[in-house]
């Protein structure tokens, strides 16, 4: 619960293009690592701050030596910061800073997770149900069948599946989750300038469509083995639950599962025949106990309570209904369609005139379903 108490003066709405210059420069800081920069954000107020802060001061705080120091007096990386907006403005790159209310609740109790990341598509992750998928990129026709029976069984309580779009078990689970009409999102092992493998670029449409990608690499970035692991702590950072389906007995999708439980995040693993090479990983969780065993989606929505939830939130719903007039109701529905919009654009879009709106969107406000944003916009909540 590493970043709950945000300093008041920083905020989305104060993140300029120059805040991200310097953000991203903070980023490239060679061995400075994604927890001290925040530290150092969070401690002295703003990447830039950072950069003009007194050595004396910087000295002073905890992770900060000689060495590093040296590393943050050079100039190169806001030269190189620079280049990588100019990508980013050419290709329809967006970011989400670990400070930014859109950046994944969840990620940000991770220590390590990215100071930013990249993203393009349309992804919306303002949800509590989000489940990694991952495994061996050598999946069987039992792996292969389990992944597609258990997204289509979860596919009425509308989770968001996350995987790295690689061979196997990852493009499965994008497929099975485009199949069922699900957000799925792609975690990259390198920058939004490439795709990795080829082969896969045929799906990068459907994943826009339905979702989208991120990736912590700028387009710079060498792509290299050690990429793949260091993505895979976003992956697991991301979700509530991460799920092996097959795993040899070594693989990055163990590494994942590991990290997951660092962060205290259930994992569940596909058990297989004791004599199956790409079962052997899985099985070693399942009997370690690093893993719970699923062999049904019931499991899943039994460990994480989603059922109950699911049943609360109904009722919940049902009794919210009832208390709502015909112009709320109305109101409520559009809101909830849009996620948020302008004052004008609702009394448009629902037929209710300005004057008498105002109203409407008060007791909505009242009744906590929906808050106000700076300059009229209204959101879901």
């Amino acid at each position: 619960m590493l970043f709950l108490n945000t300093p008041p003066f920083i905020t989305t709405l104060m993140f300029s293009k120059n805040e991200l210059r310097y953000t991203l420069a903070l980023q490239r800081v060679p061995y400075l690592g994604d927890a001290t920069a925040k530290k150092l954000i969070l401690k002295i107020g703003s990447a830039e701050g950072v950069f003009s802060e007194k050595k004396r001061n910087l000295l002073k705080i905890k992770g900060i030596g000689p060495f590093k120091l040296r590393a943050l007096s050079k100039k190169i990386q806001l030269k190189e910061a620079e280049k990588e907006i100019e990508f980013m403005e050419k290709n329809d790159v967006k970011y989400r800073y670990f400070l930014d209310k859109n950046y994944p609740e969840k990620l940000k109790h991770c220590n390590d997770g990215p100071i930013l990341y990249f993203q393009k598509g349309k992804i919306n992750l303002h949800h509590n149900k989000i489940i990694s998928i991952v495994g061996t990129r050598k999946i069987t026709s039992y792996g292969k069948s389990f992944c597609e029976k258990l997204i289509h069984e979860l596919s009425p309580l509308n989770p968001i599946i996350i995987s790295g779009f690689a061979y196997g078990v990852d493009i499965t689970a994008h497929k099975s989750a485009i199949n069922n009409g699900l957000q799925t999102i792609a975690c990259l092992a390198h920058g939004h300038n490439q795709i990795y493998p080829k082969i896969h670029i045929k799906h990068v449409n459907n994943v826009l469509k339905n979702g989208g990608f991120i990736s912590e690499f700028w387009s710079s970035d060498p792509f290299t083995k050690n990429n793949f692991l260091k993505r895979n702590r976003i992956i697991a950072g991301i979700a509530e639950a991460t799920i092996i389906i097959e795993s040899a007995e070594k693989g990055g999708s163990l590494v994942t599962a590991d990290i997951a439980n660092s962060y205290h995040r259930d994992v569940f693993a596909l058990p297989g025949r004791a004599n199956d090479a790409q079962s052997k990983g899985c099985n070693n969780l399942i009997k370690s106990q690093q893993a719970h065993l699923i062999t049904s989606a019931a499991d899943l929505i039994y460990m994480l309570g989603w059922e109950v939830e699911n049943k609360i939130k109904k009722q919940s719903q049902t009794l919210l209904f009832e208390k709502l007039s015909k112009d709320e109701n109305v109101v409520f529905n559009y809101l909830k369609e849009k996620e948020k919009a302008l004052l004008d654009v609702i009394s448009i879009e629902c037929g209710i005139p300005t004057f008498k709106l105002a109203a409407v969107l008060l007791s909505l406000e009242l009744k906590e379903i929906i808050r106000p944003l700076p300059g009229k916009l209204f959101e879901i909540i």
